[in-house]
C-alpha cells in the first residue's frame, strides 16, 4: 500500500550571537574538497537529524521540482530589493537544474522572501509564517518550508534588513537556500552558512557543491538516504566542473 501523500511543514531559524566589527570573508584561501567531505556535507545538510521527532518525512530529499517564482516583499526602510534580486540571478545561474524568477504579483510565487526591520520581525512571522497572532517569534531571521514526495510547494522567508549588512547578506543567503531543500545545519561544516557557527555571508564554494548535488537530475524529491548514497559519488565528479 503506498503512502498519503502529506505535507510536511519545516521551520528553521537563525541564531547567531551578536556580531560586531569586520565581518570575515567566505572566499578566502581556495580550499579543495574531498568526495567524502562533500557526501559528509550533503547528508547532513539533506538528510539532517534536526527533525527526529516530527515524522518520516525530514529523512527524504526536499528539493522544488519545476521553476522557483520568488517574490519579494520590501517592508524594511531600506529597499532592499536590487541585493535580493542579485541573490535570486546568483542562486539560478551557480545551481545547475534549478530554475528561478521574480514574478510581478504575489499570486504567482511559491517562494515569498520578507525583508523587514527589526520591528517588524514578530508581527510579519506571526502574520505570514505562523498565521497566528499569539506565536512564540524566535531568531534573528527565519524560512519556512511545506514539502511533500512530489517537491517542495511553498517557502516562504523573513530576513532582518536594519541590523547590518552582516547580518542582512548572512540571513539572505542562509534562508534562501535552505528554502531550496538544504534545511539541515551542522557546526561541522566549517565552509558553510549551513552552520550557525561560522562567519560566511556568500555562496560559498562549499554551499555551491552542495545545492548543485541536491538539483542534480538523479537526485529526485522524496528519495530516501538509502536511494540517493549510492548515486552521491558519480553526482560529484559530475558537478565539480561546474563550480568555479
Amino acid at each position: 500500500m503506498r503512502r498519503p501523500l502529506s505535507r510536511l511543514i519545516l521551520l528553521l531559524c537563525l541564531a547567531l550571537p551578536a556580531f560586531s566589527g569586520s565581518t570575515a570573508s567566505s572566499s578566502a584561501a581556495p580550499h579543495t574538497f574531498s568526495t567524502e567531505e562533500l557526501i559528509d556535507g550533503f547528508m547532513k545538510t539533506v538528510f539532517g537529524l534536526e527533525y527526529r521527532s516530527w515524522s518520516w518525512q525530514p529523512y527524504l530529499v526536499k528539493k522544488y521540482a519545476g521553476p522557483v517564482r520568488f517574490y519579494v516583499h520590501n517592508m524594511a526602510t531600506r529597499n532592499r530589493r536590487p541585493i535580493v534580486y542579485r541573490f535570486i540571478e546568483q542562486m539560478g545561474k551557480g545551481i545547475r537544474g534549478l530554475s528561478t524568477i521574480v514574478v510581478p504579483t504575489p499570486a504567482e510565487a511559491n517562494f515569498h522572501v520578507y525583508v523587514v526591520d527589526r520591528g517588524q520581525y514578530r508581527d510579519v512571522v506571526r502574520r505570514h509564517i505562523y498565521k497566528d497572532p499569539t506565536a512564540d517569534v524566535p531568531g534573528r531571521c527565519l524560512v519556512r518550508v511545506v514539502s511533500d514526495r512530489r517537491g517542495i510547494s511553498q517557502s516562504a522567508a523573513v530576513i532582518v534588513s536594519d541590523e547590518g549588512d552582516f547580518l542582512f547578506r548572512r540571513c539572505l543567503v542562509e534562508e534562501l537556500l535552505q528554502g531550496l531543500g538544504p534545511m539541515n545545519d551542522d557546526t561541522s561544516l566549517s565552509h558553510s552558512v549551513f552552520n550557525d557557527r561560522s562567519r560566511h555571508s556568500r555562496f560559498t564554494t562549499f554551499d555551491r557543491l552542495l545545492l548543485n548535488m541536491l538539483y542534480h537530475p538523479s537526485i529526485k524529491p522524496g528519495m530516501s538516504l538509502e536511494q540517493v548514497r549510492p548515486l552521491l559519488p558519480a553526482i560529484v565528479r559530475q558537478v565539480r566542473p561546474l563550480v568555479n
